[in-house]
């Protein structure tokens, strides 16, 4: 058995992994490489011929790893892509939106290039090409197992969204164990992680393998004192948000906060599109829910409240910049490289009254990253805009499991013989969560590069 890692090789970005049998191939995930045209750039080629490939495995619907389906399948593939149900609706969502943003920022791309005496580049996928993908779907629920060829899988609840996965593959006599995003403990909506079984290989995310997060109670309150604090100063909150988990985390405890009496009345907004419609799918699945949230659900609904506003249009986009204070804005994207969060931000961010508080991970290159590291300006259409509002970095939302629950997990799927290889991590980040590894389990990992080849 062969494992080239086609993505996600020591960056948090992009994955996508090609198993090789005797009998067939196959693909944990085929996500999107995003943060900066370096990375981009490998998004339009696959180190593989796409009609080889017999099936894939998607371990849940965050861009970063479906969002290269659409050029899969446009180029050859034509097997079935395994999930779960929700992670099946959620990854329409994400792609369609994919899409429109790529037509839509294309336009804008290609006057520059004409005015520059460039060729015109095209998207990496339309619409149309996101609609193909779909046939190819086959949802599975958790624990059952599937046979195709020489290879057994299946998916078992990685509790990182809802719906997301892990999955279990018995390929050639040897049991493989590939994590996808694994979740941090004590989240709303969704359970924790299940535990992996022993496993001969383990293939495992390292996003956090060098933090520990604050808990989620440590971070409710932080929220709580900084909204209260940017409303004492009169000002305005944005909360760069990821559409799917991250903005319905934030409207629950929003909505805790506001019934409780524990912020001031305010206005809220949920200015996303994706986020609206990806809140819309939550309700749908309910079997992925926890029992705390179902019990909430039987009561009401824990993502709907007075003062919370869905901005659907550009329009009603615009208008939010009428309000000056008392509010709270959530708009995508999560690392502020695009969206309607921009807008938000050369409104606000020069503002010493308002706050942006981050709640998820700023990949490095992003616009995000540079706030968070202190930069003074940064640079938003083209304009530089002053950074004056008060910065917040709150980890514990993260949807991402951190450094001792990561070992944890790890450790319930060792044996004396397991083979572990970290994927899905900064490079600095990988090293010491490596030593840390080899000190609790005495297995060293392997960290691949980028299209390296592994055999097992």
């Amino acid at each position: 058995m062969k494992i080239t890692f086609c993505g996600a090789a020591q960056v948090v970005t992009g994955s996508c992994h090609l198993v090789e049998t005797e009998k067939t191939k196959f693909l944990l995930d085929c996500g999107q490489f995003q943060g900066g045209v370096e990375l981009e750039n490998l998004n339009y080629t696959f180190p593989f011929n796409p009609s080889d490939v017999s099936f894939v495995i998607l371990s849940h619907g965050h861009l970063d790893h479906c969002g290269r389906l659409p050029l899969l399948v446009k180029k050859g593939f034509k097997g079935k892509i395994y999930a779960t149900s929700g992670t099946i609706d959620i990854a329409r969502l994400i792609l369609m939106d994919a899409a429109q943003v790529q037509e839509e920022s294309i336009e804008t791309v290609n006057r520059k290039r004409l005015r520059e005496g460039l060729p015109p580049v095209e998207p990496l996928f339309v619409l149309d090409d996101v609609f193909d993908v779909f046939d190819f779907f086959e949802p599975i629920p958790y624990g059952e197992w599937v046979e195709t060829g020489n290879v057994r899988f299946r998916l078992k609840d990685a509790g990182h969204i809802l719906c997301s996965s892990f999955v279990e593959i018995e390929i050639e006599g040897k049991r493989v164990i590939y994590s996808g995003d694994l979740g941090n403990k004590g989240k709303p909506f969704v359970p924790d992680p299940s535990y992996p079984e022993k496993a001969d290989v383990l293939i495992v995310e390292s996003t956090y393998g060098n933090r520990v997060h604050k808990s989620i109670e440590e971070s409710v309150a932080e929220l709580k004192e900084a909204i209260v604090d940017t409303f004492r100063r009169g000002g305005v909150v944005l909360i760069p948000s990821f559409a799917l988990e991250r903005a319905q985390d934030i409207l629950y405890f929003l909505k805790l906060f506001i019934e409780k009496g524990e912020i001031p009345r305010c206005k809220v907004f949920l200015d996303s599109p994706l986020a609206i419609s990806i809140t819309r799918t939550f309700k749908r699945h309910r079997e992925c829910f926890d029992k705390d949230t179902l019990k909430l659900f039987r009561k009401g609904d824990p993502l709907n409240f007075s003062g919370l506003t869905f901005t659907r249009t550009v329009e009603e986009s615009m208008k939010i910049n009428n309000v000056k204070s008392n509010a709270i804005i959530i708009a995508g994207n999560g690392m502020c490289t695009a969206g309607r969060i921009l807008h938000h931000l050369r409104h606000h961010l020069w503002d010493r009254n308002s706050s942006i508080i981050f709640i998820g991970y700023q990949a490095e290159g992003t616009t995000g990253r540079e706030i968070v590291e202190g930069k003074k300006k940064v640079k938003i259409f083209n304009e530089y805009i002053k950074v004056n509002a008060k910065v917040y970095t709150i980890n514990g939302f993260s949807s991402h499991a951190d450094k001792p629950q990561l070992i944890d997990w790890i450790k319930k799927g060792v044996k004396k013989d397991t083979q572990i290889v970290l994927v899905h991590g900064e490079k600095e980040v990988m090293k010491d969560y490596s030593e840390a590894i080899l000190k609790d389990t005495g297995i060293k990992p392997v960290i691949p590069e980028l299209y390296e080849t592994a055999t097992f």
